[in-house]
C-alpha cells in the first residue's frame, strides 16, 4: 500500500520545530547545570552574584522563558491563562464564541447545577462570603462540620477535616505528620502537592515506579528497619495519566511493614466505582485498612478545597496542630454548601458516574481506533493524548481550538518532554457527537502536526 508523501512545507515545519525543540532541551539542560554549579560554588566574601539579586535570572523564569520563546518562534499563541465567560462544563464560552470543553474538572456536571447554587446562595446569605478566622479561632460554623460528618460518611470512617485548598491538604498534613526520622515513599507520577509535603517534613523520600506494588514491597525489604514511621503515597485516579492503582495490593504492602497508606482520591471521587463512591468502591477494600483518605472539592464535587478523612486520632491531631488547617482561615460558606448539596446529587442521581464512565471509555476507544496514544488510560475520566514533544503538543491544542474544541496542553516540566501530551477530561454532559467531532479534529490534525 502506498504511504502518503508528506508536503515540503509540512517537511520544513518538522524540521523547524525539531530544531527549536533540541534547542529548548539544550539550554533546559544548561540552565539546571548552571543551577547546580551555583550551588556547589564557595561564595566570595566580597561578591555576591548578580544572578542571586534579580528574579529575571531565576531558573524557573529562564526555562519559561524558553517555552515562551519558543511557541513565538513557530506561531503559538500561549495556551495558558485564557479568560473564559461561562461554566466549565461539556461547553465553554470565549469572546462570544462556544467551545465544546475538554479542559475542566467538572466531571459530573455538576458546577453550575441550580441546586448548589441555590445552596451556595442560602449559605452567603447566612454566614456572608467568609467565615473571616481560622476554625480554632472564631471561624467554625455547622456547615463545616456537617460537610465533615458526610465525607466521614462516604469513607465510612471516623472523622474528616476540611481545609481550603487541595494542594496545600496534601502538603501540610504530610508535612506536619512525618519528620527527618521518616520515610516517604511515594509513586514515581504522584502529584506534585505529596512531593513538596515530604520535601516540607524533611523524612527521606522516595519514588517506586509507577503503579509497581512489587518495587515497593522490595524496598521496604531493604529498609523499612532504617526508619521510624514510613508512609506510602499513591493516587486513587492519576490526574496526567487516567489510570489507578491495584489498592489491594497495596493495602497488603503496607500491613506487611508496618507503614502509612494515603490514597489521594482528587480525581477519583465521584469517578471511579458504581456510585462514584471512589477507589474503595471499586475494589470493595474495607476503607479504615487506608490510613488517610485525602481529597478534593474541586473536581465531582463542584466546589473547592481539600480533605483529609480516617480514624479519629489522626483528624483530631490535624485539627489542633496541622499548620495549614490551625493557621488558615476556615474554607468559605458557600464552597461548604456547594460540596454538600453536590454529595447530595451524586447519592441521589448515580447516572451520572454511569453516563460519565460510559463517555470516557467511548473516548479511549474512538481514539485508539484512529491509532492515537491514550497512554496508560483506563478510560474513566482522564484520556491523554501524548504527542512526544511540547512543541507539538501546543501546536495541537492551537489546531484544535480552531475546530472549536478546547482541550489544554501539558508540557515540559510538568511532564517528561518525551509525555507531553494533550489531556482531555470528560464530563458526563458530553454527548457522542461531541466526541465523535473531537476525535475527529484530532486524528486530522494528528497527522499533519
Amino acid at each position: 500500500m502506498n504511504q502518503p508523501v508528506p508536503h515540503l512545507g509540512t517537511l520544513a515545519n518538522r524540521v523547524k520545530d525539531r530544531l527549536i525543540q533540541q534547542a529548548i532541551e539544550r539550554r533546559s539542560k544548561s540552565i539546571d547545570q548552571e543551577a547546580e554549579a551555583s550551588v556547589s560554588s564557595p561564595l566570595s566574601l566580597n561578591t555576591i552574584p548578580q544572578k542571586w539579586t534579580r528574579f529575571d535570572q531565576h531558573p524557573g523564569y529562564q526555562r519559561y522563558k524558553l517555552i515562551k520563546d519558543g511557541a513565538q518562534k513557530i506561531g503559538v499563541a500561549s495556551p495558558f491563562f485564557q479568560e473564559f465567560d461561562s461554566v466549565s462544563s461539556a461547553t465553554i464560552e470565549i469572546q462570544g464564541k462556544t467551545l465544546i470543553n475538554f479542559s475542566g474538572y467538572n466531571y459530573l456536571g455538576l458546577s453550575g447545577h441550580p441546586e448548589i447554587n441555590r445552596a451556595a446562595s442560602a449559605a452567603i446569605e447566612q454566614y456572608g462570603t467568609s467565615v473571616s478566622a481560622s476554625r480554632i479561632v472564631s471561624g467554625e460554623r455547622a456547615i463545616h462540620r456537617e460537610l465533615e460528618t458526610k465525607l466521614a460518611q462516604i469513607y465510612e470512617v471516623d472523622d474528616s477535616l476540611v481545609m481550603v485548598s487541595g494542594h496545600a491538604t496534601t502538603v501540610s498534613t504530610i508535612g506536619y505528620l512525618f519528620g527527618p526520622r521518616d520515610l516517604i515513599l511515594h509513586d514515581a507520577l504522584i502529584h506534585n502537592c505529596a512531593v513538596e509535603g515530604a520535601k516540607l517534613s524533611g523524612a527521606k523520600r522516595l519514588s517506586f515506579p509507577h503503579n509497581d506494588w512489587q518495587a515497593l514491597d522490595q524496598i521496604l525489604s531493604r529498609c523499612r528497619s532504617e526508619y521510624e514511621r514510613v508512609c506510602i503515597v499513591i493516587e486513587g485516579l492519576y490526574s496526567m495519566d487516567g489510570d489507578f492503582p491495584d489498592a489491594p495490593k497495596f493495602i497488603e504492602i503496607k500491613k506487611k511493614h508496618g507503614a502509612f497508606l494515603m490514597i489521594d482520591e482528587a480525581h477519583s471521587l465521584g469517578v471511579l466505582g458504581q456510585a462514584g463512591l471512589g477507589i474503595k468502591e471499586h475494589f470493595g477494600i474495607n476503607p479504615r485498612d487506608v490510613d488517610i483518605w485525602m481529597g478534593t472539592l474541586s473536581k465531582a464535587l463542584a466546589s473547592c478545597g481539600g480533605y483529609i478523612a480516617g480514624e479519629q486520632a489522626l483528624i483530631d491531631n490535624l485539627k489542633f496542630a496541622a499548620p495549614g488547617f490551625v493557621y488558615s482561615v476556615g474554607i468559605a460558606p458557600p464552597l461548604a454548601a456547594a460540596a454538600l448539596s453536590a454529595i447530595a446529587l451524586l447519592i441521589k442521581e448515580p447516572d451520572r458516574v454511569k453516563k460519565l464512565q460510559a463517555r470516557g471509555n467511548y473516548f479511549v476507544e474512538q481514539t485508539r481506533k484512529h491509532g492515537i496514544n491514550t497512554g496508560l488510560s483506563c478510560g474513566f475520566s482522564i484520556i491523554p493524548a501524548i504527542t512526544g514533544s511540547s512543541l507539538r503538543a501546543a501546536r495541537l491544542s492551537h489546531a484544535m481550538k480552531n475546530h472549536g474544541i478546547n482541550v489544554q496542553p501539558i508540557l515540559y516540566p510538568a511532564v517528561s518532554e518525551k509525555a507531553a501530551r494533550l489531556r482531555f477530561f470528560m464530563s458526563c454532559d458530553h454527548s457522542e457527537e461531541q466526541i465523535d467531532k473531537a476525535v475527529s479534529a484530532l486524528a486530522l490534525e494528528w497527522r499533519r502536526i
